[in-house]
């Protein structure tokens, strides 16, 4: 797995050599190219961007770098991401799919965004995907690009250590993931729930499912279909006791 990233901060993604994906790249199971915007530019400011056609506040970036800096980049096999919060919202599904992609290519805007001739001319030749973190605006797309990073990146073949951890986890299923507890068995007067001191593991397993649903529905009522809504069908509380 290769993710390019076109930005004018490459600085901003020192937290790849970091951690996980960090370990991961100095295996080489994945690999990572910064590309400083500015590079592409041909005026003596590097300018990368202008003011909009139409008026209005803000600045637009200009497409002769960001089609320079693209077309150095991009493979018949890239997908262009392009981080937006006008994008459709980015889900573990979708994590999980562009997993299995070779080459993603991140497209990091600022100001009041790319314009938008660039994304529709590399549409027309590359899977292009607008992508959006939440309902909220950043000041560019570097941040949600490494969101979006670290969201394939660990689901890559070889990046975490055990896999079966990814499949345990919130989204996976559907579903929030359950709580987790760990030593000692008392802190604080909050004891850890019995059940998971029991040994059973069949119990420990259905404890887990319905703190699964209990917490999607109490949290994340969107996650689940109509007939899962309802609080009578959970059956445990969060001791691990029958209700």
């Amino acid at each position: 797995m290769r993710f390019d990233i076109v930005t004018i901060f490459p600085e901003f993604f020192g937290a790849l050599d970091v951690s996980l994906l960090g370990k991961a790249r100095q295996a080489g199971v994945i690999e990572v190219g910064l590309h400083d915007l500015r590079d592409f530019t041909h005026d003596r400011h590097r300018t990368v961007d202008d003011t909009p056609y139409g008026g209005g506040a803000g600045m637009v970036m200009k497409p002769e770098p960001w089609g320079e800096a693209l077309d150095s980049v991009v493979r018949e096999d890239s997908v262009i991401v392009v981080p937006s919060p006008a994008g459709h919202p980015f889900t573990q599904r979708e994590a999980r799919e562009l997993s299995t992609r070779e080459h993603l290519v991140f497209a990091c805007g600022r100001y009041e965004g790319i314009d938008q001739r660039v994304i529709d001319h590399y549409a027309d030749r590359n899977e292009v995907r607008e992508i959006s973190l939440g309902d909220y605006v950043l000041n560019g797309g570097e941040v949600a690009a490494m969101a979006i990073i670290e969201a394939v990146g660990r689901l890559v073949p070889g990046v975490v250590g055990n896999p079966a951890s990814l499949t345990e986890e919130s989204h996976e299923d559907g579903l929030l993931e359950y709580p987790s507890y760990t030593k000692p068995a008392l802190w604080r007067e909050r004891a850890v729930p019995a059940v998971l001191l029991s040994g059973h593991h069949g119990a420990v397993a259905q404890w887990r499912h319905e703190q699964q649903l209990e917490r999607t529905r109490r949290v994340r009522p969107d996650l689940l279909s109509p007939d899962l809504l309802s609080p009578d069908l959970l059956s445990t509380d969060g001791s691990g006791e029958s209700t």
